[in-house]
């Protein structure tokens, strides 16, 4: 699965990238915002994506609150306001619209980080029910795919193998591998059943179809080039 990813959005070049690089260590992918009005282009287009929202307070063209009321009108995704104040009537505010949490400036980076897994096991956020790879999105609540946002029909079989092949992108998987963790059991029959399955995937996907590549002699690999 990949890495949770955090939307950080603040004016301060040097403050975002001493939160980026405190989050990458800790496995996180991390999207930059230095506005109010680029961070809500960032979320429009990466909103299944984007697990949990470090927003700073000010900011120019749109303030934190601005940003808050927008997203909030279209999204429950874990926010944590960045703020110099240490005002309480501001943070009742804030809890008002939605906020989840607040982390006053300075703080430290550890924490920040301590503060965000926390969120995010709190909320669920940590597994996230949108996979996206490479124009194949993958609803792991809903149990549906969509290629370049248009849904394909997939059998319960079919859906589970491609969700565990795209989960392992990059791995070689032999066909025991992956017959042990999608068919959930010792097979003894006949391992082209895979093929078989594998090939109508592929069918289905379309062009996507070549994310998944034929290993010889061991099995399948997805990976995006």
């Amino acid at each position: 699965m990949g890495n949770k990813c955090v939307l950080v959005v603040d004016d301060e070049q040097r403050m975002r990238k001493l939160v980026k690089d405190f989050l990458q260590t800790n496995d996180f992918e991390v999207l930059e915002a230095e506005d109010g009005e680029k961070a809500l282009e960032i979320f429009e287009k990466e909103k299944n994506k984007i697990n949990i929202i470090l927003l700073d307070v000010m900011m120019p063209k749109l303030d934190g609150w601005s940003v808050l009321r927008q997203i909030r009108q279209e999204s429950k995704v874990p926010i944590i306001m960045l703020t110099a104040r240490g005002e309480e009537q501001d943070e009742l505010f804030g809890f008002e619209l939605g906020v989840d949490e607040y982390i006053s400036k300075p703080f430290s980076p550890k924490i920040l980080v301590a503060r965000v897994e926390a969120i995010l096991k709190r909320t669920g956020q940590d597994e996230k029910q949108i996979l996206e790879y490479g124009g194949i999105e993958i609803d792991t609540e809903g149990r549906t795919v969509k290629v370049d946002g248009k849904l394909i029909e997939l059998s319960l079989r079919e859906y589970e193998l491609l969700t565990f092949l795209a989960e392992n992108k990059n791995i070689a998987l032999s066909r025991d591998k992956i017959l042990n963790n999608v068919w959930n059991y010792d097979y003894y029959g006949d391992s082209r059943t895979i093929d078989s399955h594998v090939k109508k995937i592929r069918h289905k996907l379309g062009k996507k179809g070549k994310y998944i590549q034929t290993i010889r002699g061991i099995g399948y690999k997805f990976e995006i080039k």
